[in-house]
């Protein structure tokens, strides 16, 4: 679960990631965040574990020299690889019209996706008269499909079946991925702004980096409560800002308990048992027998594994089993 931060020079980007990163950065521009999971705590008062894991999130300053109105052309061609983008908007220093920065990036993404089916669509007519037997016509009019998608200046997010077929997958569009638009505002407009109505695959916050970054870097959880009291601030903007990639990744949490450790899992909407299972070990998915699965719902009323089973709500599932949101799953496997 890789996100590129992506924005305008002078958009408070890296501000905002530092806030994300805290003390768990991995490097330079590189940072693991824990995604917040509240069940876990539950769990752990029930099993006492040695270890509590949350699953996270990857988040990637990328660095580019694009300006104050384009990417550039390096950081398009280095978030290729990522699954989601955080893009920030300079919502605050009253510059460029952050609603024109949103439609900029579109179109960059936009223009980036169409030069790549571009360059392809010559090589596939190159393949029609010269090497007949590597000429694909499926991948040809899928291809086609996607051009007049995006020729209409329409992000190919819109059409996630489409970019879902086999034959693009491979091609990684850039317009296909999720995007979560980050609206950097001042302190002062807190709670007075309000951004733009939200799409299919787009997600919309408005958040105050340089506040963010400040929370972030203090220490003591009683001096943060406290400062967030006197700003009337509930939630921290990187817990949405968290939980709005989780969502826009069509991800859920299944759980794994006891005694040694609880832990949350990411795992895509509409998985199966067995791919949850491959997500904890290739091992375990090898040797899958089944699932032992109990649902948050029911752990909630029983408390404990023992009176779920008593109470037979406890259940054995198989492979094809789709996992729900907040399922605590056993595997049973042999190797």
């Amino acid at each position: 679960m890789k996100t590129a931060v992506i924005g305008f020079a002078g958009s408070g980007k890296t501000e905002l990631f530092r806030a994300l990163a805290g003390p768990g950065a991995l490097g330079i521009g590189r940072a693991m965040v824990k995604v917040p999971e509240p069940r876990l705590i539950l769990l752990a008062q029930t099993f006492n574990p040695k270890k509590i894991t949350s699953s996270e999130i990857e988040y990637q300053d990328m660095h580019g020299s694009g300006g104050s109105k384009s990417l550039g052309n390096r950081v398009l061609s280095e978030i290729r690889g990522f699954d989601c983008f955080l893009a920030v908007l300079d919502a605050y220093s009253g510059g460029v019209d952050p609603a024109f920065q949103q439609s900029a990036i579109e179109e960059e993404l936009i223009v980036s996706d169409m030069a790549v089916i571009e360059k392809k669509l010559e090589k596939i007519s190159q393949d029609k008269t010269k090497a007949k037997h590597l000429y694909d016509p499926k991948a040809e009019e899928l291809l086609v499909r996607a051009m007049n998608i995006l020729e209409q200046e329409k992000p190919l997010r819109l059409q996630d079946e489409l970019c879902a077929e086999p034959a693009l997958r491979g091609f990684a569009f850039l317009s296909a991925k999720p995007i979560l638009y980050a609206w950097n505002i001042s302190e002062s407009k807190m709670g007075k702004f309000q951004p733009p109505h939200e799409e299919k695959g787009m997600g919309h916050i408005t958040v105050s980096a340089m506040l963010e970054r400040e929370m972030a870097e203090l220490d003591d959880p009683e001096e943060l409560e406290m400062f967030m009291q006197e700003l009337g601030v509930r939630e921290s903007a990187l817990d949405r800002v968290i939980a709005k990639t989780y969502s826009l990744l069509n991800l859920i949490t299944f759980l794994t308990a006891g005694e040694k450790e609880v832990r949350s899992w990411a795992l895509k909407k509409g998985s199966s048992a067995f791919d949850a299972a491959g997500t904890i070990h290739s091992d375990i998915q090898k040797g899958f027998i089944r699932a032992e699965t109990l649902s948050w719902e029911d752990f909630l009323k029983c408390r404990d594994m023992k009176t779920a089973r008593e109470k037979g709500v406890l259940r054995l599932e198989g492979k094809e089993y789709t996992v729900k949101d907040g399922d605590i799953i056993t595997f049973r496997f042999n190797l």
